[in-house]
């Protein structure tokens, strides 16, 4: 490739500037039918894709290019989060991220196909949900204690579904703090798990309070509590585990948006102006509010932030539950 030498001077930085505006806007003329890939490491109507969707149409009138919401659903999400730090650097792959596969997972595994905090560039957050632990109405116990109680009754009998990392985490560390001995059995996505308990398939499950809220109003779906650190607004009469005995039990989930390292830092920060002025819209806010997510919309230096708080807090977490990296 053929350098370019620009020789120092004062208006360097002012031609800089202007190729910082100009690249973009040549990128998009030469590219205007190529769509733009977002990535999402769970299946449809699962909260991470609900995140997706929720931006996906107004960002993409923000930017006048089309993004094309492309589900790839695997165990802890590993597949699509490798896809996307695998993807050219053009700003034509992007992902929408969780605290499972961006945090939890670094700790599960100790060969991750993928590196959270080297391998992606932080867009911005996007939502926030809580956690539920829910049962089929036919599952006997109807709170919390009467819950231990009975799996205590009969340890490594009763089951649980178990999605994604944080559900992985989150259910590993309320069996060791609850005492308790569940059988898990995975699923690929919180909408497959949701399916099972609905079914009676598992009996249990830690799904997102946004998936099991109508659930619970309609009576398919019984509450044991919520995992936050406050009761959710949308289940006010619920109490929440830590409540109920277990302080320091707290798991939330949270959703961002990030590219692959080494994509242009202009069309990083025109992103994240354009997805935090969606999320600004009080039709989005209605939207995310009514499935019981709050709006983060906070800056890429936040959410690396975020990242470099969040990954050694919740691996010493697992560690203190036993829970080893395979």
């Amino acid at each position: 490739m053929r350098h370019i030498s620009i020789p120092q001077s004062t208006g360097l930085l002012a031609i800089i500037a202007a190729l910082s505006f100009i690249a973009p806007a040549v990128h998009a003329q030469n590219d205007q039918k190529r769509p733009i890939r977002l990535l999402v490491p769970s299946a449809p109507s699962g909260p991470s894709d609900f995140a997706a969707r929720l931006i996906s149409n107004r960002l993409s009138e923000a930017i006048g290019q089309s993004i094309i919401v492309d589900n790839r659903q695997s165990v802890n999400g590993i597949v699509a989060s490798e896809i996307a730090a695998k993807a050219p650097p053009d700003g034509y792959t992007l992902l929408i991220g969780n605290i499972g596969t961006m945090v939890m997972n670094t700790g599960l595994y100790k060969k991750l196909p993928y590196d959270p905090q080297r391998d992606f560039v932080p867009i911005g957050q996007l939502i926030s949900a809580g956690t539920a632990l829910i049962a089929n109405p036919k599952f006997a116990p109807n709170n919390f204690r009467e819950f231990v109680a009975a799996i205590k009754k009969e340890p490594d009998r009763i089951t649980i579904a178990v999605a994604g990392a944080n559900g992985a985490v989150a259910t590993e560390v309320l069996k060791y703090m609850a005492g308790i001995r569940l059988v898990n059995v995975p699923y690929k996505g919180s909408s497959p798990s949701e399916l099972a308990v609905l079914s009676y398939e598992v009996p249990v499950a830690l799904l997102s309070i946004p998936t099991v809220t109508p659930h619970v109003r309609q009576g398919r779906m019984k509450i044991y509590g919520v995992t936050t650190a406050k009761r959710s607004f949308l289940l006010p009469d619920t109490p929440t585990i830590q409540e109920q005995g277990l302080t320091g039990y707290e798991f939330g989930n949270w959703h961002g948006m990030l590219a692959p390292r080494g994509t242009s830092p202009a069309l990083v920060r025109r992103l994240n102006q354009e997805a935090n002025k969606v999320l600004a819209q009080k039709d989005i806010i209605d939207i995310a509010l009514a499935r019981g997510n709050e709006i983060i919309a906070n800056s890429g230096e936040d959410f690396a932030s975020v990242l470099a708080r969040d990954i050694p807090h919740y691996k010493k977490i697992m560690a203190s539950a036993g829970i080893e990296a395979q």
